[in-house]
């Protein structure tokens, strides 16, 4: 009989926590994110942060060892965070780029306004590579945009904090002005500063570094007013909060780099006692979980009682379901303003394995955002000519190798590239293995050079391209030659009926260098294909043999085309064939007058993106030939 009370009693209290939470309204939720920085708090051992905010946090949260970016670079990431796809499935792996998605894509907000009647709110920047129309109720910079919300509505509110950009951009007078509310006490003393081993380390790198922490005290000082305000508004207990940044910090061998030190990022989530059904886990515990940027979204709406859309990629890693943990978090690196590019890595719990596609083109690339614009990159370049950088920071202006894998738990900075190793061959086969499988399945959209990739969508997506037009093994497999096939393997693969195979066979082919020049005949045939990617590719290839004459027109053709996302390729290649492209000034001098604004405005170019990319490598190829820049 007492056996039966303590049934009867217990199914009673059961009954009755059921019955409270399905009487509970749905969770008001914040997202809060810091833009370029890596887990640089106090909560995360790092010694040298001043982050009493986030810290204080951290002691009622769930702290994240294992976060990561899906891209080392803001705009794929936050593409992937607003419609739970990868970039490289929807086509967005870019910075930065214009297209589309399909209408029935749509990002997670507006699940949770449409599905759960939510109120969604945005301060901050966007930049996800597609139209942001639609997808806010509420888009100012207010502190607690929640009290514009309708009565009783639950509210997603979304920040993105800029103080922490690219250190603002390496700048001592920008710094000043982003610290200004901090008390002197606070800021950092850059005898202190801990400098990586990849900078040299000099009383300029390490005020470099001090600056940097600095911002992220600023970041903390943010974090503060709005969990304050928040409390003020009785809404604590009733929110739960997102604390995170983007990507890895914004400087060299960080931001950019498809490493560890640009893919990995902070996460905490505090989770209220009244919502604690919805948290896998106790407050103020930690877990070495893998998650990734793509399950923010299916995991926000999970929190809220949203069906997650077939669509989406991602787990859900909280909510009253979730997913088994994840094995592997995957990354992608594309092209980057002017800067091309065609990277992807895979990580589990110990080892990253990255596959570079154009190992050519070295990590830090001439251009406009590498030059002299942010302190770091000019430190970098004096200490170079003056001959005193090491062999890790030497590496950075090196050809990349075909293949890295790096041990993360022996080699935390990643600095021995253990692929050729005889001893991690199964670990890189493996994990090269898991790489390609991801890359298919998903399919990565990205495999297709992006002139390419456009002009197959010009009457639809990328996305739908993907799954409608498009072999990605096929294509995988010719990108793959990239680095390991031999020149006649590549000539061979020119014949292909797939422009993408066409196109990685040009590729592995300007990748051999001084091997190709016995090729000459079907590159030069390759000028007259059908695709644009593979022409330009052909004639830069030809022009660093040393047969430039016939790759002339081509250029010409593409750079005055009006879509200017094509004639960037076009641009791009003139400046890296150097004082080959001279003979074409008077071309780059026109298209460059054909894109900018009218004397007074603010910006030079039409426009901050493919107007901007293509006339930032013209002018640097019309200094590579002396001549006037409009």
């Amino acid at each position: 009989m007492h056996k039966l009370l303590l049934l009867f009693y217990s199914l009673l209290l059961w009954g009755c926590a059921s019955s409270s939470k399905e009487m509970l309204p749905p969770p008001n939720i914040i997202w809060i994110n810091a833009e370029d920085i890596g887990p640089a708090f106090g909560c995360y051992g790092d010694d040298y942060a001043t982050t009493p905010n986030i810290d204080k946090m951290a002691e009622n949260s769930i702290l994240y060892r294992h976060a990561y970016a899906t891209a080392p670079i803001c705009a794929p990431s936050r593409s992937c965070l607003i419609s739970g796809v990868y970039a490289t499935s929807l086509g967005t792996q870019h910075l930065r780029m214009e297209t589309t998605k399909p209408d029935f894509i749509e990002t997670f907000p507006e699940y949770l306004r449409d599905s759960a009647n939510y109120f969604t709110t945005n301060n901050g920047k966007t930049d996800f590579n597609f139209s942001p129309e639609g997808v806010w109720d509420y888009w100012k910079g207010d502190i607690a945009p929640w009290r514009n919300r309708p009565e009783e509505k639950p509210f997603f509110s979304m920040f993105t904090i800029g103080a922490t950009h690219e250190g603002r951009g390496n700048s001592i007078e920008r710094h000043q002005e982003a610290t200004a509310q901090l008390p002197e006490n606070m800021l950092h003393d850059p005898a202190n500063a801990p400098v990586p081993p990849y900078y040299p380390d000099t009383q300029e790198t390490r005020e470099l570094w001090a600056r940097y922490y600095d911002l992220i005290t600023e970041f903390d000082r943010q974090v503060g007013e709005i969990l304050d305000s928040l409390d003020a508004d009785g809404l604590t207990e009733n929110t739960i909060v997102f604390v995170f940044a983007d990507h890895g910090f914004g400087l060299p061998r960080y931001k950019r780099w498809l490493y560890k030190t640009g893919l990995h990022v902070p996460l905490l989530v505090h989770i209220p006692e009244k919502y604690q059904h919805l948290a896998p886990q106790a407050m103020g515990t930690e877990t070495e979980r893998l998650v990734s940027f793509v399950d923010f979204a299916p995991t926000t709406l999970n929190l809220a009682g949203v069906t997650i859309p077939e669509h989406m990629q991602g787990q859900k890693f909280l909510g009253e379901t979730v997913a088994e943990p994840r094995d592997y978090v995957y990354g992608a690196r594309s092209r980057a303003d002017d800067m091309y590019e065609m990277s992807r890595a895979v990580l589990n719990d110990r080892y990253i394995y990255i596959r570079h596609y154009m190992p050519y083109l070295p990590y830090i690339q001439p251009g406009f955002i590498s030059g002299d614009q942010k302190e770091s990159y000019r430190l970098l370049r004096q200490y170079k000519e003056a001959g005193t950088l090491s062999d890790e920071s030497m590496e950075m202006w090196q050809s990349k190798p075909a293949e890295e894998l790096y041990d993360l738990q022996q080699d935390p900075q990643e600095l021995t590239n253990l692929a050729n190793a005889d001893d991690y061959q199964s670990v890189k086969q493996d994990l090269h293995n898991q790489l390609n499988e991801w890359m298919v399945e998903k399919k990565d959209i990205g495999l297709l050079y992006e002139t390419e990739m456009l002009l197959r969508a010009e009457n639809s997506s990328p996305y739908e391209v993907a799954r409608n037009s498009f072999d990605t093994k096929q294509v995988l497999e010719a990108a793959e030659m990239v680095g390991k096939a031999d020149p006649q393997e590549l000539a061979t693969a020119l014949e292909s009926s797939d422009s993408g195979v066409r196109f990685w066979a040009m590729v592995g082919l300007r990748d051999s260098g001084e091997e190709a020049s016995a090729y000459q005949s079907p590159i030069q045939a390759a000028l007259e294909d059908e695709s644009a990617a593979v022409q330009l590719m052909a004639a830069e290839t030809l022009c660093l043999l040393g047969n430039c004459e016939p790759a002339y027109p081509v250029y010409e053709k593409w750079l005055s085309d009006e879509r200017n996302w094509l004639a960037l390729q076009a641009a791009r290649s003139l400046q890296l064939i150097g004082e080959k492209s001279c003979p074409l000034v008077s071309q780059m001098q026109e298209k460059i007058k054909s894109m900018m604004n009218p004397p007074g405005e603010r910006r030079k170019y039409v426009d901050f993106n493919y107007a901007s990319f293509t006339g930032w490598a013209l002018e640097e190829a019309l200094k590579n030939c002396g001549a006037e820049v409009p």
